[in-house]
């Protein structure tokens, strides 16, 4: 196995994610160089970490990881270059908008030789660790409805108003959700969906939507996600119920011993990522994987497949949005 110190690290992008990643990154050890093309001197000197370059084609030429944390709408062109320049890839969720694409970016990295890692960091919040554990053990029998709840402060930045460009609630914040239904209860055959949206094609109205999935096991889930008004305090929640059992958590009753970071820029702005709980950042323990896989470690809990299975599950609920009615998971974005 390599050393993890010294891996080399390109972040493109400065944005949100950004700052969760870096100081993981760090905790990890890594040498971080960061391209963006807005914000990544203020990146750099907010953390005290890592270094500033020029240009994409600097950083592919100079580090062995690039780490995806630009707008969605641009993860596959900066992917494909990364497996062309023959470098790792871990991608912030969700891949790409569309399965199709997923699915090329994850086989563009495969024929290069190189991993690919979407960045589900839901598999890596404690409480949904323990979930995980305790199903796969056993603990509620077998799986036959699960319910999932995410709401955070609307995001302000215009291409997320755009589903052209963000794939909508349900592929930015819902994808978390319906990738770990999928963990759980295995993989889905069919989605339906709903939303309702108080000031369409705006970066300011509320969001809500809803997905009800079936498994091919027979299990029921459904997720349900709310943008809301800004400095609104970001709140998650889960109940599992199986033959033998239920388990259940809110973020908001039953919190684990935390600090309220704030609003990132300090002015009441939105909450784009939760707060901090004084357990092991969640951030540092996926990174940390990722980082011992690109190693030659073992593998990490999630996969470029599984990347390409939540976009497909999202995609279908997108199009159930469409069409007013159930959509075949497998069957969205499949040539006639």
């Amino acid at each position: 196995m390599s050393d993890i110190n010294a891996l080399r690290v390109g972040m493109v992008g400065a944005g949100g994610i950004a700052n969760a990643h870096l100081p993981a990154w760090r905790h990890a050890g890594a040498e971080v160089g960061v391209y963006s093309l807005h914000g990544a001197p203020e990146l750099v000197a907010r953390h005290g970490a890592g270094h500033v370059v020029a240009s994409l084609d600097e950083l592919l030429a100079a580090v062995d990881v690039v780490d995806v944390c630009t707008p969605t709408y641009t993860h596959p062109e900066i992917v494909f270059a990364a497996a062309a320049a023959g470098r790792h890839v871990l991608c912030e969720k969700p891949l790409a908008l569309d399965a199709a694409t997923g699915e090329a970016m994850a086989q563009a990295c495969a024929s290069a030789g190189v991993q690919l890692y979407p960045g589900h960091v839901v598999r890596y919040f404690p409480e949904y660790v323990a979930l995980q554990a305790a199903v796969a053990g056993g603990a509620i029998g077998t799986p036959a409805v699960l319910r999932f709840d995410r709401c955070g402060a609307r995001p302000r930045r215009s291409w997320f108003a755009d589903p052209q460009r963000s794939g909508g609630i349900i592929m930015d914040q819902m994808i978390h959700d319906l990738d770990f239904a999928r963990w759980l209860g295995g993989e889905v055959e069919t989605v339906h969906a709903r939303l309702s949206d108080s000031a369409p094609g705006t970066a300011t109205g509320v969001v809500s939507a809803h997905v009800v999935a079936r498994h091919r096991g027979g299990a029921i889930s459904t997720v349900t996600g709310t943008w809301a008004r800004p400095g609104t305090r970001f709140r998650y929640g889960f109940h599992a119920a199986g033959t033998d059992g239920m388990l259940s958590h809110d973020s908001a009753t039953d919190p684990s011993f935390r600090t309220d970071t704030g609003a990132p820029s300090g002015d009441g702005g939105e909450r784009l990522l939760p707060d901090v709980s004084l357990v092991e950042s969640p951030f540092i323990a996926e990174i940390r994987e990722f980082a011992a896989a690109f190693t030659g470690g073992p593998a990490p809990r999630v996969s470029a497949a599984d990347g390409v299975a939540a976009v497909r599950i999202a995609a279908a609920a997108n199009a159930s949005l469409a069409s007013g009615r159930p959509e075949v998971v497998d069957a969205v974005g499949v040539p006639a």
